[in-house]
């Protein structure tokens, strides 16, 4: 009995130690690998929130324009800028002294003389301007503003003065004047410069001044070509922007007028303030 028996039992306990479950093994190790494979499958996997933030760039990129946007151009006389400048200054300079030293209906005078004048100053000379964008051409003129879309332009031209034509209505331009010294000034150039080149000088010799005030002197390489007056290549830079934009879409519409009310209104009251003040005399 004895030693039938203890053979069974080391069988018993070999048994038992089998049957028992060692620690990380078993169904506690599922457990604990459990919680790993579902962080893995939340995080590990690449298409989460990580593609999401991927992809907003790509249709931010597609909402971008393809062409880029540039600002205006804008074309104004150098000329008319520094003379509203000195008329200004020298307008200022008149007024207070008059308010300084004037007795009353002096000093009543130079005022409703500056209200009057100041304003037609800045239209004639400050305000004109011509704003070309891809869509349109913006000019200002002393007393209104024409918007023109480049589908609307029939014609830009600078005769006697620069012009354009559009929905069968002209309009001037007043910030690009025409001077005719200009165009003589640069068709003697251009005259000068042929000569040059077909005699050869301009590959040899540098520009020399010659002549009064170094006028007649020799081009170089660079001067030789079309000679080409300010307002002529200003019109020139409009037929092409016209030329180049006129078919677009963005470039559709109708001509708009608006006037300058701002400029209108202070002359027109400085006028009649004025001729009261005369009247009363």
């Amino acid at each position: 009995m004895s030693s039938e028996s203890r053979p069974e039992r080391e069988r018993e306990t070999r048994n038992g130690q089998e049957d028992e479950v060692p620690p990380g093994t078993g169904t506690d190790a599922g457990a604990r690998t459990a919680p790993g494979t579902g962080q893995a499958d939340e995080t590990a996997p690449g298409s989460g929130s990580a593609p999401a933030s991927e992809s907003e760039p790509e249709s931010a990129s597609d909402a971008e324009p393809d062409t880029p946007v540039y600002a205006d151009r804008c074309y104004r006389s150098p000329g008319a800028l520094a003379g509203g400048v000195l008329l200004l200054l020298l307008a200022a300079w008149l007024g207070a002294d008059v308010l300084i030293n004037g007795d009353t209906r002096t000093r009543l005078t130079a005022v409703f003389g500056l209200v009057l004048a100041v304003p037609l100053v800045v239209a004639f000379t400050l305000r004109p301007a011509v704003y070309a964008s891809a869509q349109r051409m913006r000019v200002r003129n002393p007393f209104r503003t024409i918007t023109v879309p480049w589908g609307t332009v029939e014609a830009l031209r600078a005769g006697y003065s620069s012009e354009v034509v559009a929905g069968g209505t002209k309009y001037q331009l007043w910030s690009i004047p025409v001077s005719l010294r200009a165009r003589k000034r640069a068709s003697r150039r251009a005259e000068r410069a042929e000569r040059a080149a077909s005699r050869g000088e301009t590959a040899v010799a540098p520009a020399r001044p010659m002549g009064l005030f170094g006028l007649g002197g020799v081009p170089d390489a660079d001067d030789v070509g079309e000679q080409r007056a300010p307002s002529d290549q200003a019109i020139d830079e409009l037929r092409l922007l016209a030329a180049d934009n006129g078919e677009k879409p963005a470039a559709q519409g109708e001509v708009t007028v608006r006037w300058a009310y701002e400029i209108a209104a202070p002359a027109l009251a400085g006028a009649v303030a004025l001729t009261a003040l005369l009247a009363l005399r």
